[in-house]
């Protein structure tokens, strides 16, 4: 859970309890979908996504924006299904989930537009995204 902290040490700077604890359910489906997952770097994978969701709690996004990007890249690389996030924790986060996921698979002319237009669609606001 040491990992957690850094996200959680922001986070609750403004989100209640409650909040909280919802993004440490989801650290936790995002930490054992990853298990044995490495980045490049030889590190845990999971060390990318709380960095995601830590740079967004820096911007003070919700919650369900945090909990999307600590699973950002559970439904394209591990077993978890959108329904599964969905049953979990709801309609919102799986669609965000489900958004990133799908623009994975966009052709971008490199790396850099691909991660630009992943945190664009993070950040998007949240009328647009349930149009």
């Amino acid at each position: 859970m040491y990992l957690f902290d850094s996200l959680k040490e922001v986070a609750t700077q403004y989100l209640p309890e409650s909040q909280i604890e919802a993004l440490r359910q989801a650290y936790l489906i995002a930490r054992d979908a990853h298990e044995g997952q490495t980045r490049s770097s030889g590190e845990p994978y999971i060390i990318h996504p709380i960095a995601v969701a830590r740079i967004l709690a820096e911007m003070r996004l919700d919650y369900e924006t945090l909990m999307a990007a600590l699973l950002h890249d559970v439904i394209e690389d591990t077993e978890v299904t959108k329904e599964d996030l969905d049953s979990r924790f709801g309609s919102t986060v799986a669609e965000l989930v489900d958004g990133v996921s799908k623009l994975d698979k966009l052709k971008f002319r490199d790396r850099k537009e691909a991660q630009a237009e992943n945190f664009r669609k993070m950040i998007m606001p949240w009328p647009m995204i349930s149009a």
